[in-house]
């Protein structure tokens, strides 16, 4: 399909469905469009779900492999760091293409979630997520690009907030066959094996993913770079403040989220007794609500800002966390699905504004080292966690301190961003190219 001319048909915008109890609609697609959207969200779907399964049965499969209680921070840490292999591997769709990088990234992430399936030990298992990490992290960082470089500017937010909200049902998938882990065969083990679906998925995504416009208009005069070290040599040499500005928020947000998040299910079957049925039902039903912050902050952003939007929602988790850790009883479960949604609000206007800051030549790039800055906050989080837990002797302790770090992150997004609302990628990040022409996007 790269590098095809769409029919008349193929160019006009048709609304969406209507989904009750998730968006009253969805953003004005073209046919083109909806195909690049509907494989984006495929592939992020089962990554997703694999990401699902490591907090969730986080308790089983620690006594299956026995695994410390004190250095299971470590090793989460450890598994977190595999997505600063995609740093490597996300780059090459500004040389090779958006399209046929994530059809290899699909693969990569499948095999090595099949893999985790069969290790008899910690350090097989650690290995085998460690590279599924760094496939995930590419495949979605280049399914973000290419759905930004496709959608029209006015509705861009949103699109990446529907994105967002609907691959976050693959974590809904995970916590329903969750329940059944006792009678699934071979436990957790089952359901990583799962994880391979993806697979028979290639050969219709081979023939339906369309090439990004933007990146052949960039091939074709020239633009792109020759290879994936160029395109990380364009970014840090061309966009320094904004690298500097979007890493900062991501590595500051994701250290004060990510603890509290992988050890919230293993909190409630320790610490309130709850069964992985209980857990099941709070995150299928729960996590409907949550998911839609997603959405509505797509759409808020849009509307009235990234820039306002964004660092709103970001200074309110960290307080939302503290709260849910705090509380006892039923409170739990309104704390956990508001911090849930505020939590995916702030990170749509932060994956929006990775794909919005950078030229074409670097934008897959950029959005890796928004995905690895991420995942160093990430790691940095878990392997805090573990000191303040060896200090004070509580999880809940340690998660409440760290979540304070999230407030830093909406303090430099509302200082150092720029409003990128409703303005086309070459308005916001000209680079040194011709801008694009608009019979390229409408051919």
């Amino acid at each position: 399909m790269s590098g095809a001319v769409d029919s008349p048909e193929e160019q006009v915008a048709r609304p969406g469905p209507r989904l009750p109890f998730i968006a009253r609609q969805f953003p004005p697609f073209t046919p083109r469009q909806w195909r690049v959207f509907a494989i984006a969200l495929t592939a992020g779907f089962f990554d997703q779900y694999d990401d699902a399964l490591l907090s969730l049965a986080l308790p089983q499969i620690q006594r299956a492999l026995a695994i410390a209680e004190a250095s299971l921070g470590a090793l989460l840490s450890v598994i977190r760091l595999g997505y600063v292999v995609s740093l490597f591997i996300t780059p090459m769709a500004d040389v090779f293409g958006r399209r046929r990088l994530l059809l290899y990234t699909i693969v990569g992430y499948t095999v090595f979630t099949g893999l985790s399936a069969l290790a008899a030990h910690q350090r097989e298992f650690v290995g085998a997520q460690f590279m599924a990490r760094g496939f995930a992290g590419a495949e979605s960082s280049t399914a973000l690009v290419i759905l930004a470089e496709e959608v029209d500017a006015a509705v861009r937010g949103w699109a990446i907030g529907m994105l967002d909200a609907l691959v976050s049902t693959g974590y809904g998938l995970a916590a329903m066959v969750f329940a059944a882990i006792k009678i699934i065969p071979y436990g957790w083990r089952g359901l990583y094996a799962l994880a391979l679906i993806p697979l028979v998925l290639l050969i219709p995504l081979r023939r339906t993913l369309p090439e990004s416009r933007r990146f052949e208009y960039e091939a074709q005069i020239g633009g792109a770079p020759l290879h994936p070290l160029g395109s990380l040599a364009l970014l840090v040499r061309l966009s320094p403040r904004r690298l500097a500005a979007l890493t900062s928020v991501a590595f500051l947000n994701t250290m004060g989220w990510a603890p509290a998040s992988l050890f919230f299910p293993k909190f409630l079957q320790e610490v309130h007794g709850w069964s992985p049925a209980q857990v099941s039902g709070l995150v299928v039903f729960g996590g409907v609500i949550g998911i839609t912050g997603s959405i509505v902050a797509g759409r808020l952003s849009d509307r009235f800002g990234r820039r306002v939007m964004g660092p709103l929602f970001m200074f309110v988790t960290p307080l939302l966390a503290i709260l849910m850790y705090t509380v006892s009883g039923s409170a739990v479960i309104p704390a956990w699905v508001i911090r849930l949604f505020t939590q995916f609000a702030g990170l749509v206007v932060l994956h929006t504004y990775g794909t919005e800051l950078f030229p074409t030549s670097h934008r897959s790039a950029a959005s890796s080292a928004l995905t690895v800055a991420g995942t160093l906050g990430a790691a940095g989080g878990l392997l805090l966690e573990s000191v303040l837990y060896g200090i004070s002797g509580s999880h809940s302790d340690a998660i409440r301190l760290l979540s304070l770090v999230s407030l830093v992150a909406a303090v430099i997004m509302f200082v150092s961003f720029p409003e990128t609302a409703r303005l086309e990628l070459e308005e916001i990040a000209p680079g040194n190219l011709p801008p694009l022409p608009p019979e390229a996007l409408s051919t």
